[in-house]
């Protein structure tokens, strides 16, 4: 009936919401799923007293019978009708009450007065005098006041007109998710103008005011009224920081098609220059992906131009098949630092684009594509970047033989090349290019029972390399060198479990002794180039692989025997694990003689590695890592952390990390709920090593039933240089609507360990 226009209207600023947090997804796309607003903090709107449960919720209006009702009932004649007293007209779901309510039956006209009331599926709605007709669907109500119930939104207009069952207009509007009687934030409008059937509204002399205070002003302004995906301008971002001065955006949203949009990002920052961005997203029945990238012509600081760019796609080909990119790139060396906001951001030395079709199947898989890398450290000289793998073939596959008997083969092809580069003296320097192929076929046995598992394995990796040098006169040379290594492991373990009871808790306790026997005999490598193999970074899984480096320029050689423990708390009720803890150790028989630089070692035993992960509660959590060289006597790493939940949403993380000769860093952040509406935010980030903080931060956050604001001072490193800065973040969210101010969500959560 009449009163729908006023629901279309909240439906409008729903979605204005879903556009200003850049929810507007592509049809299917997860990409942007909206985040619920909290509007615990709400007082129940005064309107709600008059709500009447029961109604229907399904069912076609035009098809349902209409019902009429009152303490008394008048006709004259046959042409019109009164009713009075508790005076009910009702429609399937829409209902309507008034003290009067008068009806014309040739005209088709009606009129209520005194105290209406209506009421559908999707709101609530108050007036002095309501009046229309039902042939056609007009009516005009006057001093009207809304509440939404499907979503949060309350509002009130001088006058509502509905034209037809599309059209609608309204007067000296007013709207707000904040409660009725302290609407810390509103929208005014002179006029607005709603086209359901375009799913747009405009609007005439539109104010939007947080408190008393007009934050701006548009002359017209036009905004989408359902889940309908409008082009406009989103809410502005802003910040400010020591390195940069002042950085104001104000995006774009360009609806383009149903299924690809774009958004356009001009940007100034005042030390800088005009820095315009976009992004273009796309979503097909087989692909999805996005493009975007920003340039800044003129850096007035750097005094050259300045830009990135990203292509993320992913496209299925069949249930085996599909494409994959991930490419990337930047203007220089010290864009990260000059732009980079977090210290992920600054501390990426090598950005990497890949490129690969992918297969899987049952018992194989495959790629086909290759690898880029740029260097993004400006301590790092060109010399240091890495080899581009183009093209880079995998295949593996595993298959059952005979009984438990099984076999499968790894394999890689890749070609390597890279660019000349002059060195420190000005020398011209073109390293070694050519292509490798790597093939390990194996036979292996599982045997498992319920508390036991024997696991051999037998192989032989073939490595061979097709190379070329260029000589210093310009010469070419030209070789084929190549390694074949056989591998023999065999992995054991048993596990014990024991009824436990600890602080009136069931538990049952595990003990999982594991043996991991490795045979790889020794193969001299010296005259094989390395191209993409590095030293793995040694942790409790590296005690049970055949090769502590990556790549397959090296493989070691091992007559060793891995010893390790591990026991368990599983929460008997539950299942959940409270406790895991292990502690393991290599045991060598045999000289180490393949090392990628340097002489060969003779220890009799790697550093013991130990993990501690205690989650007796929801409360309290406890990670411990440590590994303990003995032939050296020292710890070669060391992280403890613990977190401490409180208060709801409070939450405290105290940790500390030490890397022999790379690094020791102590890092304290927090999130202190005050009371239900007033929160602390924090973190201490300091490098013990270096005698001055990676990160300060503290800031404070105020809720409220419709707005949420919080304001965040920060002092962090831009470079990997040491080089500092400072910036001041301020944000507000004005809940169904939108954010303004710089986006601090991201870099809270990456800093603050289950920050909500």
């Amino acid at each position: 009936m009449q009163a729908t226009v006023l629901c279309l209207y909240g439906a409008g600023a729903h979605a204005a919401d879903n556009a200003a947090n850049r929810a507007a997804c592509l049809p299917g796309s997860d990409q942007c799923p909206r985040k619920s607003d909290d509007f615990s903090l709400c007082k129940p709107n005064a309107l709600l007293s008059f709500h009447v449960a029961g109604l229907p919720a399904t069912g076609k209006r035009e098809e349902a019978e209409t019902d009429f009702a009152a303490d008394r009932f008048q006709s004259a004649d046959e042409t019109k009708y009164v009713l009075q007293g508790n005076a009910r007209v009702q429609r399937l779901d829409q209902l309507i009450r008034a003290d009067e309510l008068t009806y014309w039956t040739e005209t088709t006209a009606w009129i209520a007065q005194g105290n209406v009331r209506y009421q559908d599926r999707g709101m609530l709605l108050s007036a002095d005098k309501a009046q229309g007709k039902t042939t056609p669907n007009t009516a005009v109500l006057d001093t009207v006041q809304f509440q939404l119930l499907n979503s949060r939104g309350n509002g009130r207009a001088q006058q509502a007109e509905l034209i037809d069952d599309d059209h609608a207009r309204m007067t000296l509007v007013r709207f707000s998710t904040c409660d009725p009687d302290q609407p810390s934030w509103e929208i005014r409008a002179d006029d607005i103008t709603i086209d359901q059937a375009e799913g747009v509204a405009r609007g005439h002399d539109v104010t939007l005011r947080v408190g008393d205070v007009p934050i701006f002003w548009l002359p017209y302004a036009r905004f989408p009224t359902d889940d309908r995906r409008q082009s406009g301008f989103l809410y502005p971002s802003f910040g400010f920081n020591g390195n940069s001065g002042l950085d104001l955006t104000l995006p774009y949203y360009l609806n383009l098609a149903e299924n690809y949009d774009m958004t356009l990002y001009p940007r100034i920052v005042t030390q800088r220059g005009f820095m315009p961005g976009a992004e273009f997203r796309y979503l097909t029945e087989r692909s999805r992906g996005q493009v975007d990238g920003t340039w800044m012509p003129n850096d007035r600081r750097a005094e050259r131009e300045r830009g990135q760019w990203h292509w993320d796609n992913f496209t299925y080909l069949n249930a085996n098949w599909n494409f994959a990119a991930n490419v990337n790139g930047v203007s220089d060396k010290r864009y990260f630092e000059d732009f980079g906001d977090s210290l992920s951001a600054i501390s990426t030395s090598l950005l990497p684009s890949s490129m690969y079709l992918n297969g899987r199947g049952r018992g194989w898989s495959f790629a086909a594509g290759g690898d880029k890398y740029q260097v993004t450290d400006p301590a790092l000289a060109d010399q240091f970047e890495p080899y581009i793998r183009l093209p880079r073939i995998t295949f593996d596959g595993d298959v059952d033989l005979v009984g438990r008997l099984r076999g499968g083969v790894k394999s890689e092809f890749v070609a390597f090349d890279k660019d000349c580069f002059r060195d420190g003296n000005g020398t011209r320097v073109c390293p070694t290019t050519g292509q490798r192929l790597d093939v390990y076929p194996y036979l292996s046995l599982p045997l498992e029972g319920a508390s036991w598992f024997l696991r051999p394995e037998f192989g032989v990796r073939h490595t061979r390399y097709d190379v070329e040098t260029e000589l210093a006169d310009g010469r070419e040379l030209g070789a084929t060198p190549q390694r074949t290594t056989p591998i023999g492991s065999l992995d054991m373990g048993l596990i014990f479990e024991r009824d436990a009871n600890l602080f009136g808790t069931s538990y049952i306790q595990t003990l999982e002794p594991r043996l991991y026997y490795l045979r790889v005999p020794y193969r001299d490598q010296s005259d094989l180039p390395l191209f993409d193999t590095q030293l793995l970074t040694f942790d409790f899984p590296q005690l049970f692989t055949t090769n502590r480096y990556s790549g397959a320029d090296r493989q070691m050689d091992a007559n060793n025997l891995t010893v390790a423990l591990t026991t368990r708390l599983l929460e008997t009720a539950t299942g959940a694990e409270r406790l895991s803890a292990s502690l393991g150790q290599i045991r060598y028989f045999d000289e180490q003689r393949v090392q990628l630089y340097g002489p060969a070692t003779d220890y009799s035993g790697s550093a013991y590695v130990g993990e501690l992960d205690l989650h007796l509660s929801d409360k309290w959590r406890l990670k411990i890592a440590e590994q303990w060289d003995p032939n050296d006597d020292r710890t070669d790493l060391s992280a403890v952390s613990l977190q401490r939940r409180f208060l709801g949403d409070g939450v405290l993380n105290v940790s500390y990390r030490y890397r022999r000769d790379f690094l020791e860093q102590t890092d304290i952040s927090a999130l202190i709920p005050l009371n239900e509406r007033w929160r602390l935010i924090g973190r201490w980030n300091y490098s013990l090593r270096d005698r001055k903080p990676l990160e300060n931060l503290f800031g404070i956050e105020r809720d409220s039933c419709c707005v949420i604001w919080r304001l965040l001072a920060r002092h962090y490193l831009r470079s990997a240089s040491g080089k500092a800065n400072d910036a001041i973040y301020f944000e507000m969210e004005l809940k169904g609507l939108g954010a303004i101010g710089q986006k601090t969500g991201d870099f809270l959560r990456r800093g603050i360990l289950g920050y909500q």
